[in-house]
């Protein structure tokens, strides 16, 4: 099957649609994962035993079961115990479950990454809580963090594709549209893998130079 130039201009459009909602996916789902990542921490740092443990066992389990077996649990086994979710909010749902649980463990080893010096330097000053976290603990513990937080922004965008599997209308599910009602897939697929790349290169280049930008000033701050 020879490529078709003027196959893959007349499909263009509508896979460009698909990635605004890829785009738009990707960005929710991190937003999520990002408060979700802070509940998870915060449930194991907190002094209460036994919901320490009881999070610790739920960041692992999620962690250890793969992102499209939790798609497909939300989405069609989650209803036969009364919780139905509309395909867009079990993807939403399941993303920043998913990811926050990898994030969690991106900030406990950011915080861990402080100087214990700091934290009994905080509380022989009478620091509050807040002040102790706003002024000295994340501004040390932020810089470690964030490529953590650059690549898993980067792998929630490449996994979306998953997000077809369910039914949620993005750059994939696209793909396969056109795919099905024309029979031909050479073109589809192939822009499909090219947008992915055309994104996914200036954005990781972009979250580097983040990464140096502010570990440069953290740097500078500590002279």
């Amino acid at each position: 099957m020879a490529w078709r130039w003027e196959f893959a201009f007349e499909i263009l459009p509508q896979l460009l649609w698909g990635t605004l909602y890829t785009l738009m996916a990707a960005g929710i789902g991190y937003a999520i994962a990002v408060v979700v990542g802070l509940i998870f921490l915060i449930g194991q740092r907190t002094p209460i035993v036994i919901l320490n443990r009881i999070t610790r066992e739920v960041v692992e389990f999620i962690r250890s079961t793969p992102l499209l077996v939790q798609l497909f649990f939300v989405f069609f086994v989650a209803p036969q115990f009364g919780i139905k979710l509309a395909a867009w909010t079990a993807a939403m749902v399941t993303i920043g479950l998913h990811y926050g649980s990898y994030l969690s463990e991106v900030y406990r080893g950011a915080l861990e990454a402080v100087p214990k010096q700091q934290w009994e330097a905080s509380k022989a000053l009478n620091f509050t809580t807040i002040r102790t976290y706003g002024r000295i603990i994340l501004p040390q513990a932020f810089p470690v963090a964030l490529p953590g937080m650059s690549n898993y922004l980067i792998g929630i965008f490449k996994d979306t594709p998953m997000l077809a599997t369910i039914g949620v209308v993005e750059l994939m599910q696209s793909a396969n549209t056109v795919g099905s009602l024309t029979y031909r897939f050479l073109e589809p697929y192939t822009m499909v893998g090219v947008i992915f790349l055309i994104i996914s290169l200036p954005a990781a280049m972009a979250l580097r130079k983040l990464e140096r930008t502010v570990a440069r000033r953290q740097g500078m701050t500590k002279e």
